[in-house]
């Protein structure tokens, strides 16, 4: 795990929830613009992903456990394919809001996940 990555992704789930839950304050549906916020907080974890493996192979390993580690990233990759899906089925201002809370879930697992690598 890299510090500035990590920061950015902080900053880009951050702004995503904001954004989006902005979005369903105004009481609007499910649309480009809020899939791609979710969309740009998954292309960050799939680049922490790829580093992530490449640190391990090199020999990189988490303070606390890395294991756990990839378990706290896997599943928060699939947070916003999840929330992304239901958005498209259910198509109302609550889907918006799901797009949001999924966004803030992402980055308090990047928190979780800081505290494993770092310790």
């Amino acid at each position: 795990m890299i510090s500035w990555l990590l920061n950015l992704q902080y900053a880009v789930a951050g702004l995503a929830s904001v954004f989006v839950f902005v979005l369903s304050l105004a009481k609007r549906k499910p649309s480009l613009a809020s899939l791609s916020a979710l969309g740009l907080v998954e292309l960050g974890l799939l680049a922490q992903l790829v580093v992530s493996i490449s640190l391990a192979v090199g020999g990189a390993r988490a303070k606390t456990d890395t294991i756990e580690f990839f378990g706290y990233l896997i599943v928060a990759m699939m947070i916003p394919l999840a929330a992304g899906f239901w958005a498209l089925v259910e198509r109302n201002r609550w889907s918006t809001m799901v797009l949001a809370v999924a966004a803030a879930t992402v980055a308090i697992m990047l928190a979780r996940m800081q505290q494993i690598w770092f310790g």
